[in-house]
């Protein structure tokens, strides 16, 4: 089987465009799981099934399972919450600001960065309703919210970025979708349906791909934007109220510089596990591909870098008050060892790691990214849980568990539920849908629409 390469798309003939087409679809339509991809998918479901009943039982029971109380009123719940919608951005980092760059080599990762960020930020949404006390009011938040509320901007620019992020994966996967409609024949009769239903009658004609491209150039100017406010508007909900750590007018730029960071990450690493477990797809995920991913990482996690010294730098030469109680908590009380595993393994070994191009070779890249993912969700838990334990009004006379906060076995679950939920929805658009974009890479590699119309028209 001839492996497929770059190809001037001036010296390629029409012969050898239909053989390279016929073996992108050969390489990259959907296939069943083999034994492995099987047992992830029942892991998973086991998972995300025992967080479905632990929340049965909060809706049940009310918070009162939790270990949230009067001073931590937010947990690992807007802890994970941060987390999702750090790493939804990625959709606007890898498919917008590299196609309006017009950088060549990102024809095979653009789709996974879309399902990654749309998987993520679903179950941002989910895990909002999971912390409301009465999620049966939620609609009070569209029938009653006040504008002035930073809340109700979160909920608008979270619904506004989920709608621009399904449209950006959508529309560029609906040639990929009669790919699948035509070509897999030996399916039940359920997947066809799905197939012809999400086709929208996609005929593959010249014309067609000129309308998508042009909305996708749309999409992705406007997807910038709300990106850059999800993650900023994410940071007034912490930096507009008066609690110590979150009194900082620096929470935008460093909210968004680290989701920027773990997007990154989190595209390294599904990338690693296409590269790894899919035949095939090594020929089109390639070195160079986490070559040039690891540098952008590189470059991401200076960023945040300057960020977090800027963060913390200037409120630790002050030492106010309560402001503090709360830095000498982080640095050397209680969540002193998690705060500096978070700094060390999660950005500082990374940028020493990466920086060299044996550290940008595909299996420690993914190390690396894996540590970087891991690192920023216990940095939102940094961000959230030992501030709300110093406020600016002290504690006195108070039970003792109101000064401490540790999240209990349905809390855990619930989380990992969340988190299972989203690599889920991952897995199954891997199982069922081309997640690289077989028109996209055919264009990289000069094949023109008009060979692709009237060769699938001969079949």
């Amino acid at each position: 089987m001839a492996d497929i390469k770059e190809v001037d798309s001036k010296a390629i003939s029409e012969p050898e465009a239909i053989a390279m087409l016929h073996q992108l679809n050969e390489d990259l339509l959907p296939k069943k799981f083999g034994i492995r991809g099987t047992l992830w998918v029942i892991l998973l479901l086991i998972i995300a099934g025992l967080g479905v009943i632990s929340y049965i039982s909060q809706l049940r029971n009310g918070l009162s399972i939790t270990g949230m109380g009067d001073y931590v009123s937010w947990g690992i719940y807007i802890s994970n919450f941060v987390f999702f919608v750090a790493i939804s951005l990625v959709g606007s980092l890898i498919t917008a600001v590299l196609y309006l760059l017009n950088v060549p080599w990102r024809a095979p990762i653009t789709r996974l960065a879309e399902v990654i960020a749309v998987a993520a930020i679903m179950f941002a949404g989910l895990i909002i309703i999971v912390d409301m006390g009465r999620p049966d009011r939620i609609h009070h938040l569209f029938l009653y919210g006040r504008i002035q509320s930073p809340i109700v901007w979160d909920i608008i620019v979270v619904i506004t970025y989920m709608t621009i992020s399904l449209l950006l994966l959508y529309l560029p996967l609906l040639p990929g979708i009669s790919f699948c409609r035509d070509r897999l024949t030996n399916v039940p009769k359920w997947q066809k349906w799905m197939y012809r239903f999400l086709s929208l009658g996609w005929k593959n004609k010249p014309e067609q791909y000129k309308i998508v491209k042009r909305s996708i150039a749309i999409l992705c100017v406007l997807i910038v934007p709300v990106a850059l406010s999800i993650h900023t508007v994410t940071s007034w909900l912490f930096a507009t109220t008066f609690r110590p750590g979150w009194d900082s007018t620096n929470f935008g730029a460093y909210f968004v510089s680290g989701a920027f960071m773990v997007g990154a990450a989190g595209v390294i690493a599904g990338m690693f596990i296409l590269y790894r477990f899919f035949p095939r797809y090594d020929q089109y995920i390639t070195k160079k591909h986490f070559d040039r991913m690891g540098k952008l990482l590189v470059l991401l996690s200076l960023i945040y870098l300057y960020f977090n010294i800027n963060e913390y730098l200037v409120p630790s030469y002050k030492m106010k008050g309560e402001e503090a109680n709360y830095l000498h908590e982080l640095f050397s009380g209680d969540y002193a060892p998690m705060f500096w595993s978070v700094q060390i393994f999660g950005m500082i070994i990374p940028i020493c790691v990466v920086i060299f191009k044996k550290g940008r070779k595909p299996l420690p890249l993914f190390i690396i990214a894996s540590m970087v993912i891991v690192g920023a969700w216990f940095k939102r838990f940094l961000i959230v849980i030992p501030t709300m334990l110093h406020p600016f009004l002290p504690m006195q006379e108070l039970p003792e568990k109101w000064k401490h906060y540790m999240p209990t076995l349905q809390e855990w679950s619930i989380t990992a539920g969340s988190l299972a939920g989203a690599l889920l929805v991952i897995t199954f658009f891997v199982r069922y849908f081309p997640i690289i974009s077989i028109w996209e890479v055919a264009e990289e590699k000069g094949i023109s629409h008009k060979v692709i119309y009237e060769h699938l028209n001969e079949q």
